[in-house]
């Protein structure tokens, strides 16, 4: 029987389905272009292949093509059927996450992993900082995606996709020094993988290498293709990293390029989030308001998620409101996340609420007001998603805040604390692969 790359049987006698579907899968784990055409071409070849078909759906979901997706999973469903119980499970953990049952999805994969590990396609909707882990809510979230990957680890070995998701975990737990090892292991099993170039500018940032970030970041993006799924999240990093050595023109010039909406190519949240925190972080920076980049990034994020629900994409999309002047908007989103809590349907809690609330005092000026809500948000800032980098958002805005209340003392230990997170670290042998 023919087998995918980690040596899992399965279920079509057509190499050329195989083969296509290997390609497709790798795709999606790389976050490379094209999963789609590749899977096109395995059911081309054999067009009751499910694992194909689910792969598809897959890619479908992570380019927020949803009611695709979930087609393209409800036929994978019926495929599977006569299929082994091996891709039976692999069909229903996957289908679940697609049909946006986060709990039950990740209870499936639990259990699918433990009998069988090495199914990295299963795995992968419950790594990163964007998966069912990642956007659980809860507080020690980071802890046990690096758990559960720590358990697996002994069955990938040098697998590049494997080390590269550990080497994420690692990073959001502030295992430097681990992260570093993984992700280079990784990038030399395959230098063109887009989650591990991603992984890089991570560690480097939390080890305050802003410029070794950059000159990678330069040297890797040539070659990936605009389509590909991290380009827009990218590109954000390219920016805020410009932004932060001192080159305003190149930040601007990346982000209306491939970060603004209309410039961006990327799924709905990378530009519902990455646009408004570029354009939050370059204010703090001492840029000047661009009135109409803003109206842009809070139409696409009022327009992309309309109603509360994705934490992540709300503290965003307040951030937005409260930058605009769109006080009517805050409100808004403020009493559907209280209408959300009240009915038990927000995993995170109400720091999303807080924080929420802390942006719109800062926008007007309530510096003491501001300084509070931020300070009570901060210890559970981690419930809402992503990752430290993107949550530094908040304590950016929060030293901002007592430096305009007049309490330097503490933006000053603030940064103190940031700075002594961060340990030195030999990078000396890294390479732009």
């Amino acid at each position: 029987m023919l087998a995918d790359r980690y040596g899992l049987s399965l279920s079509t006698s057509s190499q050329a389905a195989c083969d296509a579907y290997v390609e497709g899968a790798d795709c999606i784990l790389s976050a490379v272009a094209g999963p789609e055409v590749h899977l096109g071409r395995a059911l081309a070849a054999d067009p009751d292949f499910a694992l194909a078909q689910i792969a598809l759906a897959r890619a479908m979901f992570l380019a927020a093509r949803v009611p695709q997706a979930r087609v393209a999973a409800s036929r994978a469903r019926e495929l599977a059927i006569g299929a082994t119980p091996r891709e039976q499970s692999h069909v229903n953990a996957l289908a679940l996450a697609i049909e946006g049952k986060a709990a039950h999805a990740l209870a499936a994969i639990r259990l699918h992993v433990a009998l069988f590990p090495r199914d990295a396609m299963v795995l992968a909707p419950a790594t990163g900082v964007f998966g069912l882990i990642g956007f659980s809510g809860r507080q020690q979230r980071e802890a046990e995606l690096l758990e559960l990957l720590r358990g697996l680890a002994p069955h990938y070995g040098a697998d590049w996709w494997f080390l590269s998701v550990l080497a994420f975990a690692a990073c959001e737990c502030g295992r430097l020094e681990e992260a570093w090892d993984l992700i280079e292991q990784s990038l030399g099993g395959n230098p063109r993988n887009a989650h591990g170039a991603h992984i890089s500018a991570h560690v480097l940032y939390e080890m305050g290498d802003a410029e070794r970030a950059s000159a990678y970041l330069d040297g890797w993006m040539p070659g990936y293709a605009k389509e590909g799924l991290l380009h827009c999240h990218l590109s954000w990093h390219v920016a805020l990293l410009a932004l932060d050595l001192g080159k305003p023109e190149r930040a601007w010039e990346v982000y209306r390029a491939d970060v603004h909406p209309g410039g961006a190519w990327g799924p709905p949240l990378n530009v519902a989030t990455d646009a408004p925190a570029f354009l939050w972080r370059s204010e703090l920076a001492g840029q000047t308001q661009r009135p109409d980049l803003w109206r842009d990034a809070h139409g696409f994020v009022g327009g992309s998620f309309p109603k509360a629900g994705i934490v992540f994409a709300d503290v965003h999309r307040a951030v937005a409101c409260a930058a605009t002047g769109d006080s009517g908007g805050l409100e808004l989103l403020v009493g559907e996340l209280r209408e959300r809590l009240a009915a038990g349907k927000l995993p995170a809690g109400d720091v999303v609420v807080t924080l929420a609330e802390a942006f719109g005092a800062f926008a007007r000026s309530e510096w003491d007001a501001a300084v509070a809500l931020f300070e009570q948000a901060l210890p559970d800032t981690v419930r809402i998603g992503g990752s430290r980098a993107q949550r530094d958002l908040v304590e950016h805005t929060l030293i901002s805040a007592y430096l305009r209340a007049g309490r330097a003392d503490d933006a000053r230990q603030m940064i103190a604390r940031r700075i002594g997170r961060r340990p030195v670290v030999n990078v000396a042998g890294f390479s732009a692969h």
